[in-house]
């Protein structure tokens, strides 16, 4: 076999923990690499291309883009972050030579970076380190890249990753530099340690075809969309080619290519034809999945693909089937949920999805509660109408029979004075401390060992405890022996009474019993619940009820009465909130807590019943 070194490539992904520049960085390479005209209006971090990327600042899905440096042409593959999207990264790494790492100059090597960078280093990829942020106070890029040393180490990094690159820049302002105390310009030095440090791909273009499929895209107008890098051989408009996957030894079919593009900026360009090294993207393979192969007919030898994490929670997606049902969604049935739910699976690996007993009900597996919670932000704002219940951890059992968990490392972040409720609270939660070191600024920082079901909830309690100064991050550590139970909620609910329209009168008697989360003017109903109670037992009101009316008394005294305002939740709160015997109702325009069971008096029966 002779190979054939593509140096006119270099394919490479950019790899960080959350919120260290990724995206921001890839803006900057594309701006300065003349991928648009001077005078074009183009969006900060353009590579977030989804509504809720751009709100919420995260990537969510890894995103394909190509720029021209001194007639090379560099693929860049933007990753997720966060955890949750761990399965994103595992998987996109496979189809490039090496990466570069995002190291944030003031926070350091975080959970994540170590994630991210054991991947890297198990695939063998080269690594280029890049201190990013370096304009920021507080800056300590002589420390991070000591950090850094370390963690390679640490992970068992070979001789020749050791000896990585190391690069100082700041994305925002869009420099880099190979020492500090260079020249601040632009980001020449990065593009020049790519194609240094990053090997070109290499292969046999007159090989049998061999291209595994890393990551999938849906278009409504094409269906599926193919992306991945070709191994060996070629691939021309019309050739067919064999559809097989490695681990699944059933799956062979014949298709043939019917589009074709590869990536320039951010567009996609249609090509006829494209050779070894190449990231391409195929269309018009209707049953094309992650981890598939497409090889030569005549000599067929698919790829291992490496095996995806596991989903350690999960949750139920229920019909709604509340008294407001229906009037606020444009799809609310069963056969609408599940067609959208199984839609889901075809770009998502790290989802999982099965039918229930109850054809109203669906369980959705997922890496965490970011992860369900992207998903069913996305499917509201698509006109979804649907309910979910609380998120629950996946258990398993070993080989003895014993109950087990998934457990994850909290790294958090502190100053000094919170640092004895956090551990507390966390203890409380089943949180084993593993290590604290306090800084020169005064911030504590603490290691814990905390089943993932000790986590649910605790964000929202988390920020209210520490007035918003501190910093949380969670990494999936392994599955261990159950800890024992957790006592998730110390409040109740306020429950509505009866179905009607809150009233400023019946919600000024309501407020004394805790806090709420409407207003007046608001629709309810029965076994809604519209607060959290001050105390640990739920309590049922009548927020509907009207003063009455008599000689003495007018009804206008009512605009006397002041409401604190309600405490409005957003979806992340809500599903931090609820509790096992409740769903959380989310249309297009509302989220709505209720209890799973409305009649009260059922409801009693049940709890004493102790179901």
């Amino acid at each position: 076999m002779s190979k054939t070194v593509r140096e006119d490539i270099r394919n490479v992904a950019i790899i960080a923990h959350v919120d260290h520049g990724k995206t921001t960085l890839v803006d900057k390479l594309l701006r300065q690499s003349g991928i648009f005209r001077e005078n074009q209006a183009v969006q900060e971090r353009v590579m977030d291309s989804g509504d809720l990327e751009r709100e919420r600042g995260i990537t969510i899905l890894s995103k394909n883009t190509a720029v021209n440096y001194k007639g090379t042409k560099i693929n860049i593959v933007d990753t997720p972050g966060h955890a949750d999207f761990g399965g994103e990264v595992e998987r996109v790494l496979k189809m490039v030579d090496g990466v570069i790492l995002l190291v944030d100059a003031f926070e350091g090597a975080m959970p994540q970076t170590r994630f991210v960078l054991q991947k890297a280093l198990d695939l063998d990829l080269k690594v280029v380190v890049c201190i990013n942020k370096i304009d920021r106070p507080n800056a300590r890029p002589d420390e991070v890249v000591d950090e850094v040393l370390e963690l390679l180490m640490d992970l068992g990094a070979s001789d020749e990753q050791l000896d990585a690159p190391f690069l100082y820049a700041s994305a925002r302002e869009g420099f880099a530099i190979m020492e500090l105390g260079d020249e601040e310009k632009d980001m020449t030095p990065l593009f020049e340690a790519i194609l240094k440090f990053i090997p070109a791909p290499e292969g046999d273009p007159e090989a049998g075809l061999q291209m595994l499929i890393s990551t999938i895209d849906y278009n409504e107008y094409v269906g599926r969309i193919g992306v991945g890098k070709i191994d060996n051989g070629r691939l021309a408009l019309n050739q067919e080619v064999l559809l097989m996957n490695h681990h699944d030894p059933d799956k062979r079919s014949k298709v043939k290519i019917s589009k074709m593009y590869v990536f320039d900026g951010l567009k996609r360009v249609e090509v006829r034809e494209a050779t070894v090294g190449e990231i391409v993207a195929i269309s018009g393979i209707s049953d094309i999945s992650i981890g598939d192969t497409l090889c030569d007919p005549d000599d067929p030898q698919p790829i291992p693909f490496q095996k995806i994490s596991e989903p350690t929670i999960s949750m139920n997606f229920l019909v709604n089937d509340s008294p407001l049902a229906g009037q606020e969604g444009t799809y609310v049935t069963s056969r609408h949920l599940r067609d959208r739910l199984f839609r889901e699976l075809q770009t998502d690996v790290s989802l999982r999805v099965e039918e229930t007993d109850s054809p109203d009900c669906f369980k959705v597996s997922g890496r965490g509660e970011l992860h369900l919670s992207v998903l069913i932000e996305s499917m509201r704002r698509e006109g979804y109408e649907f309910a979910v219940s609380k998120a629950e951890v996946i258990y398993r059992e070993d080989e003895r029979g014993r109950k087990l968990e998934p457990v994850e490392i909290a790294y958090v972040d502190v100053p000094e004075e919170y640092s004895g409720a956090v551990i507390q609270s966390l203890s409380e939660r089943k949180g084993e401390l593993q290590g604290m070191s306090i800084g020169d600024d005064g911030i504590c920082r603490l290691e814990f060992s905390i089943p993932s079901r000790g986590l649910i909830g605790y964000r929202g309690h988390f920020l209210t405890m520490t007035k918003g100064t501190g910093v949380l991050n969670t990494i999936y550590d392994d599955y261990a022996l159950y800890k024992g139970d957790i006592n998730y909620r110390q409040q109740g609910s306020l429950i509505a009474f009866e179905a009607g329209e809150s009233v400023t009168y019946g919600l000024f008697s309501a407020q004394q019993r805790g806090a709420l989360f409407i207003g007046p003017g608001e629709r309810v109903y029965a076994g809604m619940v519209i607060g959290e109670s001050a105390k640990p037992e739920d309590i049922e009101l009548n927020i509907c009820k009207t003063k009455h009316l008599t000689n003495t008394r007018s009804s206008s005294a009512d605009e006397a009465l002041t409401l604190t305002p309600p405490k409005r939740l957003s979806l992340e709160e809500a599903l931090e909130f609820i509790d096992r015997d409740e769903l959380l109702e989310v249309t297009p325009k509302s989220l709505r807590i209720r209890k799973r069971e409305l009649d009260a008096r059922l409801r009693k029966r049940a709890a004493m019943s102790g179901k």
